[in-house]
C-alpha cells in the first residue's frame, strides 16, 4: 500500500510545452494500526476472527499538474555563438547545458549554476579546453563552461531578474559584450539567482548548429529591458609572438585577436506593462586587456 508521492513534471520538446500529472502517494497509518492491534488482543482470541481496517494517509505531492500549468508562454531567451570553438569546449558546452535543461524553480527558489551542472571531472565526461587563470588563458578541465553561464546570465537579466551572485571573467569574452559576462568555478566561484516571481520558472536550454540558446518559461512575458553599459579606462592589449617551427619560414598567423581592458559600470532599465520603470544597478565590472597572440617562425 506505502508509496511515494511523485510530483509532476514539466519539459519543452520541439518548443511545445508538456506536462506529465503527478502522482498521488499512500502511507499507512502505523501507530493507528499499532494501537488497533493491541486494542484487540484482550484474552482467549483463538475462536473469532479479528477484522481490522487499516487506516490509509493520502500524501499529495509538493508540485502538481495545476501549479505547472501556468508555465505557457516564453518569458525571455538570449543565445550566443560557440562556432569558433574547440571540440573539447563544444562538449563541455553540451554537458553543461544539458544539466541545466528543464530545470524547474518554484517561487522563491534559488538556482545555483554549480549545484545543477555538478564538479567539472574527467569521470563525468569533461575535457581539458582554454580556461582563464589569473588573467591568463590556459588549459583547464570543463573549459568553455563559462559561455554557458554568461549565456544563462543574459537570460535571467532579460527576465527581469537580478542575480544576487555573480562575477566577471578577468579577460573580456567573445561571446559577449563586457559586462554581460558570467564567471564561474566549481566550489569557488558560482552564478545565483532567485525566482522572484509569482509563478514557477522552467528553464530551457539547447544547442542548436553552432548556437547556445537559453531561455524561460512562465506564465507572462517578461518586462522590455534595456542595458546601459559606461565604458571607461580603456587599455590597449599588448601583442605577444610564439615561435611556431611548423610554420613556413616568416610565416606568421594571429591565434588570439586582442580585446582592450575596461572599466565598465552597468546599468538595466526596466519597463513594466504599466508604465513604471526602474533602474537596477548591475554594479562594475574590471577587465584586463586580452593579448593579441601571434604564432611566427
Amino acid at each position: 500500500v506505502n508509496k511515494d508521492p511523485k510530483n509532476a513534471k514539466i519539459s519543452i520538446i520541439n518548443g511545445k510545452i508538456k506536462i506529465t500529472p503527478e502522482v498521488t502517494g499512500m502511507k499507512i497509518q502505523k501507530d493507528k494500526l499499532r494501537q488497533a492491534i493491541i486494542s484487540q488482543i484482550n484474552g482467549d482470541i483463538s475462536q473469532k476472527n479479528i477484522k481490522i481496517e487499516a487506516q490509509v494517509e493520502t500524501i499529495k505531492p509538493e508540485i502538481t499538474k495545476e501549479k505547472l500549468s501556468s508555465i505557457n508562454t516564453p518569458i525571455a531567451s538570449f543565445s550566443t555563438s560557440f562556432a569558433s570553438s574547440t571540440e573539447g569546449r563544444i562538449n563541455n558546452i553540451e554537458l553543461a547545458t544539458k544539466a541545466i535543461n528543464g530545470t524547474l524553480l518554484m517561487p522563491g527558489e534559488t538556482f545555483s549554476f554549480n549545484e545543477v551542472v555538478g564538479e567539472r571531472t574527467r569521470a563525468r565526461g569533461y575535457k581539458e579546453a582554454g580556461v582563464i587563470v589569473n588573467g591568463e588563458i590556459e588549459a583547464g578541465l570543463g573549459g568553455g563552461i563559462c559561455q554557458v553561464s554568461s549565456t544563462l546570465y543574459n537570460a535571467i537579466l532579460h527576465s527581469g531578474i537580478k542575480p544576487y551572485e555573480r562575477r566577471n571573467h578577468s579577460l573580456p569574452s567573445s561571446y559577449v559584450a563586457k559586462g554581460l559576462d558570467a564567471t564561474v568555478d566549481w566550489g569557488n566561484i558560482d552564478l545565483k539567482f532567485k525566482n522572484t516571481t509569482d509563478g514557477p520558472i522552467l528553464i530551457w536550454s539547447e544547442m542548436i548548429g553552432n548556437r547556445l540558446y537559453m531561455g524561460f518559461y512562465g506564465k507572462e512575458k517578461a518586462p522590455k529591458v534595456i542595458w546601459n553599459h559606461e565604458i571607461s579606462d580603456l587599455v590597449e592589449p599588448s601583442i605577444r609572438y610564439i615561435k611556431n617551427e611548423n610554420l613556413e619560414p616568416g610565416e606568421s598567423r594571429t591565434v588570439i585577436k586582442g580585446m582592450k581592458g575596461a572599466t565598465v559600470k552597468s546599468t538595466v532599465t526596466i519597463f513594466f506593462r504599466d508604465g513604471h520603470y526602474i533602474i537596477k544597478n548591475m554594479g562594475i565590472s574590471y577587465y584586463n586587456p586580452l593579448p593579441t597572440i601571434i604564432e611566427i617562425n
